[in-house]
């Protein structure tokens, strides 16, 4: 037979099985419906008969003759006693049983009852499937059989049955454990409808589903648990809502939330509910500042009369400052001084205030929770049992009125610490209300002359506490109380109340009488609608009652009924479910931008330059932020000073005096107006311009170098006007600020260089500007042609670089996926534009040479290679007395091309093995230069793997390959900047740890930009403090927060959209978002400052943060300038010298000690002085202070008189002194101090000691002598680093695309060429 082909035989079968296995699979369903039917009809006639009860007789479970008796009953029994049965009616048919007669003798019966009884047995032989007629006997013999033989051990049915009972026995189990899962389902169901009521719904009685899916992912966020745990606390992944449209109702949002944690312990669940309720908070807390940025959106168009986008900050600021004078010292308590931080900058605060006010800030939240709860219980023994009938109504509501941060809730912390089951700030929150209630309850009986405000004395802390644990009780006896019983006016008043539960609410009926009670006009309070508290169920009892699962029970019908009826305000307003100024940055981000779009149709000037333009555009900063400045504020920054202003517990009243004070004062004269518009067409044009010339140099530099040759510029523009404008040329040739000669002999012009080449010329021609600058652009624009391909090959090539570019600002400072980006680049243009060449790569940096000096001062560190080449190049270094082209290329900093290799003869080939005919190839040297255009590493390129006979690399590859270096270069040093910025907050933060123990927590979050300016950019957690208050980086990769995230993380992202301080209240703990600004104005930088439960830091550690954080953007502006070539490195202290990312913290301290010596300059040394000299008797804070400063300039005098008698210490209290601190510097080489001996002069100074003594030129003494300790300790560690580097050529990097473990031979990092 022929062999079939496989193609042939694999159709065959294809046709076989189509047509086949429909038959084989009909037959099988016949065979199976038959099977059942007879089954069917079995069970059904099993059930016609009935099982005989005198069948159970032979059940017996006697071991010894069970297994004979089960025997008996399967075999022989159901066929004998039918047999039996039917023998005797036989045998009384024909009357054999009856007695014998006479006549029966004569004739005798020829009936045999053996014979007959087996032929019966024969017939019926259960061996032929021929069965007896159905007997109800019979049926309960099989029963008892097949019972008989589940109880034969060691058999199959025993087995069977076993297993039978073992399953139902996990049925049983099973329906048990989910009639409990269903129990515990349902009580979770109705917890969940009872926590829904604390939210703040909208008109139609829902809540968007974004909250509740923000509330679930902050939940994991406020619990550190692992990664593996927290990623399946969840029964399901969580989902990213983007829109608040989704809505949720109380049943929907039960069902949400339980899909989500019906996994959850007990425990956890209770955790849920109570984060649940402080999320229910903090919306309330987000919906009520959005109401308000609304009323400040609309003031600001009312302000902005000009449409300009613009107001007048320090106008503003003036207001404010107005407007805060004017009200009474009780009514601006809510709001925040706006001559202090957060509200004013610290940079617009003197130096002289900033370092030497000591004077104590307005009384904290905490503080005066203190005096009130001091004041407010005196002589309340009887008067409270009388107080209590009338107020039990509101306490046993579920009424949250401002949380007690302060005294108050210390004084029942040990009540919290008792029941662990209670939810933190609960109860706090209703004994602090109980005590406002109180303190105006007596302020009314005192109007009315039955009770003095101020009694004879005091009450103790301990009838305190037992006041507060008094209404407590009587706050849950009085919630089971009907409300019939109660007052007819008090019920009037509680039937129209409103759910608010959220924190931070003055709007009860209470308040208006606080108002009126201390003089607090409020003349348009009687015509408005004050919202009320709410009726609902406390979230607290619901939770306290849970067993199992945490849970509370089903909510009273009354309380629903009285739920569902009362309104919920917010202002006197409900709420419509959107947040309408959530989105300011994005919905305003045009407004009142004068820009030119005339470049962006298809009939334009330029159109050679539209999608060039059209791509600068998308890859600028993010458009939702906006840079600061000084002298002006747009929409979203003007909204957010104002709501930093009013604070956290504005009411309704003041807002809306606010507003009309705002609206009124500010006023422009006509030629403000002018001016403010002249500015905004000035930047437009200029914006214009830059995008214009930008553009134009991407056109010209078509295969993404990086620069362009001056030369060919030079060549093109004195063709402008037919060499008209040549002597124009040349004076803008010389105010050009680059050198006009270079090693290569090529000067180059970068895009930055080569926009302000432009602006000279401009500036030089005559005419207007802008028609010269249309005029020129369009010139240049046509004098360069590239084709079709050309511009492909660039544009793909421009979008390669972005991707590397984006990979550096986004990768968390991870240089090896950087590594990766610039490999992976390198493989798509060889393949795409080098005729699919098989390239190597490599990168290697310059360092010195510590280990073999005697080979040359300089080495080549290769840290990164191509995975084929790991095994020889990596971690290699190259010496200057070794074979190659390498140094040639990094000292002369010009490319260096080798066509054939074989034929050169100074080629260091690292791997060996490779035969010498193979070693064939085109070599290619690239010098990788810093911003300054100072070499510090190469990039090298070779094509030996290639086997092909084209492997040169052409003049446009050549060109590609510097723009990649160029490209490699901006995203190490950005990363190098990350780095340094990560020390200075390292530092600063070790710093404020040792003087504010007060503060919480502080976390740093980097601005990650989205893939072009029309995505939302992204902030990575990449540092925050640990138990100790010490900064600890995260682990690679550090978790990343996006702007959908969570709703209650949003104030992180307003910080940087506005690049302003932004307060907020979030989970119960107060926090502060500072951003740190680049240069330019816009924030790069977010720091979370948490400060628990405190309103306020105690001024002392106030005006400590408020340092550091100037010292910080102080130090982070040095950095950002020097690495962007704005400005030179200007050292001032010798530690400074490092060059490295630890020069972050010597400038930290650097800034802090020109602060302090600035200022003990302006000391007056004849009068400054003359409290320190008076005294006969010294202070021993003072002298211990004024001792150490001696030691620091003096080490000599250690144990002298001249530090040790008081009167010695004081007369060197002259000018001399101050000139020495000032120009002193603890880093320097011949500073000789022992850092133990201050240690012990300070020792038992404590920071809070030198701030009440209140002395300006003590506490500049006192920080500059801290500040010196720590820059000596510093420049120590510097310099043992340094010593131990000294043996090592520094750190070696791994392979990006080859994993490897990365060891470190020294603490130090490279030191390159750049930082020297």
């Amino acid at each position: 037979m022929q062999q079939v082909s496989p193609r042939t035989d694999a159709q065959w079968k294809a046709i076989f099985y189509d047509s086949v296995q429909p038959r084989a699979l009909h037959l099988q369903n016949v065979k199976v419906g038959m099977l059942r039917k007879s089954k069917a009809q079995q069970e059904k006639a099993e059930k016609k008969v009935l099982p005989d009860r005198l069948s159970r007789e032979w059940f017996d479970e006697e071991a010894m003759t069970l297994e004979t008796r089960a025997y008996l009953l399967d075999k022989l029994l159901p066929t004998l006693v039918p047999g039996v049965e039917k023998l005797l009616k036989v045998a009384e048919r024909k009357k054999v049983l009856e007695v014998e007669t006479e006549e029966m003798e004569e004739q005798p019966s020829n009936f045999d009852p053996i014979n007959f009884l087996g032929e019966y047995l024969m017939r019926y032989n259960p061996s032929y499937a021929i069965s007896a007629l159905p007997d109800p006997y019979v049926a309960g013999i099989k029963a008892v059989t097949e019972e008989l033989k589940a109880k034969v051990p060691e058999t199959t049915p025993n087995k069977l049955a076993q297993l039978k009972e073992l399953v139902k026995e996990k049925r049983k189990q099973r329906e048990q454990v989910e009639e409990i899962k269903n129990r515990v389902k349902a009580m979770r169901k109705k917890a969940l409808a009872v926590q829904f009521r604390e939210w703040t719904l909208d008109t139609s009685l829902q809540i968007p589903l974004a909250m509740a899916q923000s509330a679930l992912k902050s939940f994991l966020d406020m619990h550190t648990l692992p990664t593996d745990t927290r990623e399946g606390l969840y029964a399901r992944s969580l989902e990213t809502i983007e829109t608040l449209e989704v809505k949720l109702n109380e049943e929907e949002f039960a069902e949400y939330v339980f899909t989500y944690i019906k996994n959850l312990t007990s425990d956890m669940f209770q955790e849920l509910l109570k984060h649940l309720f402080q999320c229910a908070n903090d919306a309330r807390e987000i919906i009520r500042h959005d109401m308000c940025r609304k009323t400040f959106l609309q003031l600001f168009l009312d302000c902005d009369c000009g449409k300009v986008g613009l107001l007048d900050r320090r106008r503003v600021l003036t207001l404010l400052e107005s407007f805060y004078n004017n009200y009474s010292d009780l009514a601006k308590k809510g709001f925040r001084n706006p001559r202090q931080w957060p509200v004013v900058e610290l940079d617009d605060i003197d130096l002289i205030e900033f370092w030497g006010d000591m004077e104590d800030d307005e009384q904290t939240a905490s503080e005066r929770n203190s005096f009130l709860l001091k004041h407010s219980l005196l002589g309340l023994s009887e008067e409270a049992i009388v107080l209590n009938q009338i107020l039990k109504d509101i306490l046993s509501e579920d009424t949250l009125a401002v949380p007690d941060t302060g005294d108050t809730t210390e004084a029942v912390e040990g009540e919290k610490e008792q029941d662990p089951t209670a939810v933190p700030g609960t109860s706090a929150v209703i004994e602090a209300s109980f005590i406002e209630v109180m303190k105006v309850g007596l302020e009314i009986w005192g109007d009315n002359g039955n009770v003095s405000p101020e009694g004879p004395a005091a009450t103790s802390e301990s009838e305190a506490a037992v006041m507060l644990e008094w209404a407590s009780k009587e706050n849950d006896l009085s919630s089971d109380r009907q409300t019939s019983s109660e007052e007819p006016d008090i019920a009037a008043k509680t039937s129209t109340a409103e759910p608010a539960s959220s924190l931070g609410e003055e709007t009860t009926v209470t308040d208006k009488d606080i108002g009126a009670e201390v003089g607090h006009e409020h003349p348009d309070e009687s015509t408005e609608d004050q919202p009320t508290e709410d009726t609902g169920e406390p979230l607290a009892e619901a939770i306290t009652e849970g067993q199992v699962s945490g849970l509370s029970p089903e909510p009273s019908g009354e309380a629903s009924k009285t739920f569902e009826k009362a309104p919920q305000l917010i202002y006197g307003q409900p709420w419509s479910g959107d947040l309408e100024a959530a989105n300011l940055t994005f919905d305003y981000t045009d407004y009142g931008k004068e820009v030119r779009e005339d470049w962006n149709n298809e009939n334009s000037r330029f159109p050679g330059l539209r999608m060039n333009m059209i791509d600068i555009q998308c890859h600028g900063p993010p458009s939702s932020a906006s840079a600061f400045e000084k002298n002006c504020l747009n929409l979203p920054q003007f909204v957010q000073l104002m709501e930093t202003f009013i604070g956290e517990d504005v009411s309704l009243p003041d807002l809306k005096k606010l507003v009309k004070f705002m609206k009124q004062g500010y006023v422009l004269l006509e030629k403000e107006k002018l001016s403010q518009m002249e500015r905004v067409r000035h930047d437009a044009l200029l914006a214009r311009q830059q995008l214009l010339l930008a553009a134009l140099f991407e056109k010209w530099d078509n295969e993404c170098s990086g620069f362009l040759d001056m030369k060919e510029v030079d060549a093109v523009l004195s063709t402008f006007k037919e060499g008209m404008e040549q002597e124009a040329l040349e004076k803008a040739k010389l105010q050009l600020p680059i050198p006009q000669w270079h090693p290569s002999g090529v000067v180059k012009l970068s895009q930055k260089d080569f926009q302000t080449y432009i602006d000279l010329v401009i500036s030089e021609f005559t005419g207007n500007e802008d028609e010269v600058l249309d005029n020129i652009v369009e010139f240049l624009m046509t004098s360069v042609e590239k084709t079709h391909m050309e511009r492909l090959r660039g544009s793909a090539r421009r979008k390669w670089l972005h991707t590397i570019q984006h990979t550096a600002k986004t990768n968390g400072g991870n240089i090896d996926l950087v590594y990766q980006a610039i490999f992976k680049v390198l493989c798509q243009d060889a393949d795409a534009h080098g005729d699919s060449k098989k390239i190597s790569a490599y990168i290697a940096l310059l360092e010195y040479n510590m280990l073999f000096p005697e080979r040359g001062d300089i080495l080549l560190h290769y840290v990164a290679c191509t995975e084929d080449d790991a095994p020889y190049v990596l971690n290699q270094s190259l010496y200057m007395d070794m074979k190659g082209v390498s140094f040639a290329a990094a000292l002369d900093d010009k490319p260096i091309h080798v066509p054939r290799v074989q034929l050169h003869g100074n080629i260091h080939f690292w791997n060996c093995d490779r035969p010498k005919q193979e070693r064939k190839g085109s070599f290619l040297v690239l010098p990788i230069e810093d911003i300054r255009r100072r070499v510090f590493g190469i990039l090298g390129l070779d094509t030996l793997r290639d086997r092909n006979d084209q492997t040169i690399f052409v003049p446009h590859e050549i060109r590609f390959y510097q723009g990649i270096a160029k490209a490699f270069s901006a995203a190490y040093h950005l990363i190098r900047t990350q780095d340094s910025i990560k020390q200075m907050t390292l530092t600063a933060v070790e710093w404020l740890s040792t003087r504010a123990p007060s503060l919480h927590a502080i976390t740093a979050y980097f601005m990650e930009p989205g893939k072009d300016r029309m995505y939302d950019y992204t902030l990575r957690k990449v540092m925050t403090t640990n138990q100790k208050g010490h900064m600890e980086p995260f682990p690679h990769p550090a978790p990343v927060l996006s702007r959908n995230d969570t709703l209650f993380s949003d104030y992180l992202f307003k910080c940087i959209d506005c690049a302003q301080v932004v307060t907020v209240c979030v989970y119960e703990d107060h926090h502060i978002a500072v951003p740190l600004r680049d240069p330019a104005g816009y924030a790069m930088v977010v720091f979370d400052i948490s400060l628990g439960r405190r309103q306020k830091l105690p001024s002392c550690e106030h005006k400590d943060l408020q340092k550091m954080l100037k010292m910080m953007q102080a130090a982070a502006c040095e950095i950002l300038k020097e690495d962007l070539g704005n400005l030179e490195p200007y050292y001032v202290l010798e530690a400074e010298y490092v060059g490295d990312w630890r020069r972050g913290g010597v400038l930290f301290y650097r800034f802090m000690l020109q602060d302090l010596q600035n200022c003990i300059w302006n000391l007056d040394p004849q009068h400054s002085f003359d409290e320190l000299r008076s005294r006969e008797k010294p202070l021993t804070l003072v002298h211990k202070i004024l001792k150490c400063v001696l030691l620091i300039l003096y080490p000599q005098w250690a144990g002298t008189e001249e530090v040790e008698n008081w009167k010695c210490c004081t007369e060197k209290l002259d000018g001399e002194l101050i000139e020495n601190i000032c120009y002193f510097d603890p880093t320097a080489a011949y500073v000789q101090i022992r850092s133990e001996v201050l240690y012990r002069c300070l020792h038992g100074i404590r920071r809070i000691d030198v701030w009440k003594l209140g002395s300006a030129p003590v506490e500049y003494l006192y920080n500059w002598t801290l500040t010196c300790l720590s820059l000596i300790e510093l420049a120590k560690k510097l310099q043992c680093s340094q010593t131990r580097a000294s043996h090592s050529s520094g750190l070696l990097v791994h392979s990006p695309i080859q994993s490897r473990q990365t060891f470190e031979v020294s603490e130090g990092i490279n030191q390159t060429i750049s930082s020297t």
